[in-house]
Parts: structure tokens; C-alpha cells; sequence
């Protein structure tokens, strides 16, 4: 049988609004307490997530429908921000969505869709490639040129850690202002459908926690971030202890791992500051 080849367009752009009053409840909803972020005076460095949901729609249904039903399953595997310069609250952007990469491996098929975030310049001032997991498919053609590496480094020095408590309303707080209400989050016997004993805040929520955590621990404030990237290793429980490691890399590069009742959660973690 011959390859799927993928025909992916590009979509949008889709208005969006980096709105102080989301932002407000972002930070809420994840437990941020930057001082320049309850100020008003500087955007969570993984808020842009906020506008890609519709675009992410947009983009997968450039996948046809008899792919979808020959899975057995799909994760959201990695998840990659570049921040070109700093974000305003209240400034406009807008998002364009498009299929960039696919490869194949023994496990699945990554399908990597990629969003270009405009500002009222015309100019790129955020770019995301988030990476799903699509669990025993084959027989689709690689496409495109995969997100830059960011795997844990063998040569890096501890920085220390930090912690946080998911209690048992984060994943509510996150759906509210994010629009995600996949039932995972909040029904124990669809997540025990989907593998897990256990209801777990969104991928997405975990990635603000750990970056606003590890911001902490380095101090410095969220404009100062060029790129955040992580790999989703297990969901976060509710009603968890999430610790967040940090490791130094280089003078503006570190790496990140994060533990959620002695399970990897996140793993090859990378965050690059601004020069």
C-alpha cells in the first residue's frame, strides 16, 4: 500500500488579544505569582497558548478523517514557544496555523503543526510548534522539517528546585480561561478509558507552572524569555506535588525537568533567556 501524503494548507490568520483581564486569570488559574505579571507589566512567558486552540483545529483537520480512525491513540507529545521579543498586555495577535513536519517511528506517527503569532506590525512575534502523537499509525509520508532539538544535555550543573501544589480545582481554573474542557480532566473513568487511574490538569497548564517556576528560581522576569520547550513524559495529577529541577546550561541556557509524586512529568525541559 502507498504512503498517505499529507496536503497540509495554511490557516488564518485568527485574531487574538493578549487581554490583561485573561491574563489576570492565567495567572490564577496557575498559581503565577510574578510580580511583574500581577502588575500588569509583563506577559507569562507560555500565554501565548491561549490563541492556538482554533488554529490547532484548523490544522488537523488538514488530516483526513480514515487516519484518524486507524490510531489507538494520540498524546501531546512536545510543546515549543519562541518569544522573538518582549509581549505587551493588550496588544494584539494574531495566529496562523499550518501542518509542518511528520515523521514516523516505531510507536506512531508525529504530526508537528506549527503557528505563526503576528503583531500589529506585520511582524513574527511568537512562533509554537506543538507536536502530537499519533499512537500505531503508519504508512503517512514524512514531511518537512521537525522543531530544534532540545534534549537534556549530559554537561549541566544544578541550580535547585522549586514546588508547587496542583489542587484539585487547577484543572477547572485552566479550562475556564483556556476554552479546553477535554472530559480527561475532570471524569475518572474517561481518564481510566484513556490509560490513567487518575484525573490530571492539561499539558499546556503544567508547561506555564514549570516555566513560571523555574523563572522563580533564576529570577528573572517572563519577558526575558526567548524560548520555552518541553517534552510530555505522564499527565500531572490533581492533588499533586509538582517540583520543578533545574539545571544550568550555559549563561542564558538552562534545562528543566519536572516530578509530580515521583513521576516524571516533564522531561527535557529548555529555557533560553534573552541575550
Amino acid at each position: 500500500m502507498s504512503e498517505l501524503v499529507l496536503a497540509p494548507a495554511r490557516h488564518g490568520p485568527f485574531p487574538g488579544t493578549l487581554a490583561p483581564e485573561a491574563i489576570t486569570a492565567y495567572a490564577a488559574a496557575t498559581g503565577d505569582q510574578t510580580v511583574a505579571v500581577l502588575d500588569g507589566r509583563a506577559v507569562p512567558a507560555v500565554f501565548p497558548v491561549i490563541l492556538i486552540f482554533e488554529p490547532q483545529e484548523a490544522a488537523r483537520a488538514d488530516v483526513p478523517e480514515a487516519v484518524w480512525q486507524r490510531i489507538r491513540g494520540g498524546v501531546h507529545g512536545e510543546h515549543d514557544i519562541v518569544i522573538h521579543r518582549p509581549l505587551v498586555p493588550g496588544e494584539r495577535l494574531d495566529t496562523s496555523s499550518w501542518i509542518s513536519a511528520v515523521r514516523t517511528s516505531r510507536a506512531g506517527t508525529q504530526i508537528v503543526v506549527q503557528f505563526e503569532q503576528v503583531g500589529a506590525d506585520g511582524k513574527v512575534a511568537v512562533e509554537q510548534w506543538w507536536t502530537m502523537v499519533l499512537l500505531g499509525l503508519h504508512g503517512v509520508a514524512d514531511l518537512g522539517t521537525m522543531p530544534a532539538d532540545h534534549r537534556f544535555p549530559h554537561d549541566v550543573r544544578s541550580l535547585g528546585s522549586a514546588s508547587q501544589h496542583i489542587d484539585k480545582d487547577v484543572a477547572h481554573r485552566y479550562a475556564e480561561v483556556s476554552g479546553d474542557w477535554a472530559a480527561h480532566h475532570f471524569d475518572i473513568e474517561v481518564a481510566r478509558a484513556a490509560g490513567f487511574d487518575f484525573v490530571f490538569t492539561h499539558g499546556l497548564c503544567t508547561m506555564a507552572i514549570t516555566t513560571h517556576l523555574l523563572l522563580g528560581v533564576l529570577d528573572v522576569d517572563p519577558d526575558q524569555v526567548r524560548r520555552v520547550a518541553v517534552r510530555f513524559a505522564s499527565p500531572t495529577p490533581l492533588d499533586s506535588e509538582l517540583t520543578v529541577n533545574a539545571f544550568g546550561i550555559s549563561e542564558n541556557l538552562f534545562a528543566f525537568e519536572a516530578v509530580a509524586n515521583g513521576t516524571t512529568t516533564i522531561t527535557h525541559g529548555r529555557l533560553e533567556l534573552r541575550a
